[in-house]
């Protein structure tokens, strides 16, 4: 099982970027209470979420900060969880981080790291003003 995170790079302010995480090894398990998200890290910090939802289509989560630019999605056929981030800011540089579960997630949780147990190596994306 892996998750491997693509997409990431350097862009100035209100640019746009959008990152995949392809699944490899296995089919993403997209059972309507299984979950997806992306996590955030940077150098001195706790990883955080940034955006989260049910693979069933529903509790979409996004953190106050990145609310109405980013949007998570899936593609199942592809076996690809997608971030756009559009109107980039510079504090949204960091290390992002994929991750599903292979359970259902808990109602309510699927902004907590926690409830994930597949992770990819994560890709840096870097924001400049």
């Amino acid at each position: 099982v892996e998750l491997a995170e693509s997409g990431g790079g350097s862009v100035q302010a209100g640019g746009s970027l959008r990152l995949s995480c392809a699944a490899s090894g296995y089919t993403l398990m997209t059972y309507r209470d299984y979950c997806m998200g992306w996590f955030r890290q940077v150098p001195g910090q706790e990883r955080e979420g940034v955006a989260a939802a049910y693979f069933g289509g529903h509790g979409f989560w996004y953190s106050a900060s990145v609310k109405g630019r980013f949007t998570i999605s899936h593609d199942n056929a592809k076996s690809t969880i997608y971030l756009h981030m559009i109107d980039l800011k510079p504090e949204d540089t960091g290390v992002y981080f994929c991750a599903t579960s292979s359970r259902p997630c808990a109602r309510g949780a699927v902004s907590f790291a926690s409830e994930y147990n597949y992770w990819g190596q994560g890709t840096q994306v870097t924001v400049s003003s």
